[in-house]
Parts: C-alpha cells; sequence; structure tokens
C-alpha cells in the first residue's frame, strides 16, 4: 500500500508540474503578442488570431517572436 502511494503522489506531482509548465509557456507567448500590439485594441485582437494561427502551423518556440514580428508588421487598420 505504501508503494501505491508513493507512485500516485508521485504521478501526481509530475503532472501537475508539466501543467504548470505549459499554463506558464502559453501566458507568455499571450503576453508576447500582446505586446507587440501596443494599446490598439483591434491590433491585440489581430495578434492574439495570429498567435492562435502560429500554433496551428506548429511554429517553433524559438521562431514565434521573429514570425509575430513579421505578422505585426503586416497589420494595417
Amino acid at each position: 500500500m505504501d508503494y501505491f502511494i508513493v507512485v500516485v503522489t508521485t504521478v501526481a506531482g509530475l503532472y501537475f508540474h508539466w501543467w504548470l509548465y505549459v499554463r506558464i509557456r502559453r501566458w507568455m507567448d499571450r503576453d508576447l503578442a500582446l505586446s507587440m500590439a501596443g494599446k490598439d485594441e483591434r491590433k491585440k485582437a489581430y495578434m492574439l488570431e495570429c498567435l492562435d494561427k502560429a500554433r496551428a502551423q506548429k511554429v517553433k518556440r524559438a521562431e514565434l517572436a521573429a514570425w509575430l514580428e513579421r505578422e505585426a508588421a503586416g497589420y494595417t487598420d
């Protein structure tokens, strides 16, 4: 029974840390996209759409900032 408790708590702890890591990465990506939009509400919505598009295209994390900058530069009102 002791091994079962150790295994369950270890698995739960690992899952929680993975979940937290993924959440923080998503928050950082969202913050990056919004920081490129400034105070323009329409550009913020556009940048969030671009972030969703980048996720759908599976843009690598190392390339995400440059990809979002290109999309922000192409934004027109």
